[in-house]
């Protein structure tokens, strides 16, 4: 569990048909976003409709982030070649909890 409050940082998007180099580039940003100052963690789910969420320890953390350098390339590639849609939401989340079955205290 993280310490609350952080940032989440949601992409949902739909793919276009013709994706081509695109694992490739999730690997590296996945890859690249786990070096960067502030970086705490992501979830992800692929189907018709893709969903990530990363988590931050700030906003600051956020803006850097969208700024790197091959991270802007991927943005870039993505608008022109892997996505028919995205939209980016910022949440700052103030408490977390959750259930597991497997764990017993």
């Amino acid at each position: 569990m993280k310490r609350t409050p952080y940032y989440a940082v949601i992409f949902t998007s739909i793919q276009r048909q013709a994706i081509q180099g695109y694992s490739e580039m999730s690997i590296k940003m996945n890859t690249l976003a786990e070096q960067m100052p502030g970086y705490l963690g992501m979830d992800n789910a692929r189907s018709a409709v893709g969903i990530t969420v990363s988590y931050w320890e700030s906003l600051e953390a956020i803006k850097h982030w969208k700024q790197q350098a091959d991270h802007r390339l991927a943005q870039k590639r993505g608008r022109e070649d892997w996505y028919s849609w995205y939209n980016v939401k910022i949440c700052k989340v103030e408490h977390e909890y959750e259930f597991n079955s497997t764990k017993r205290t």
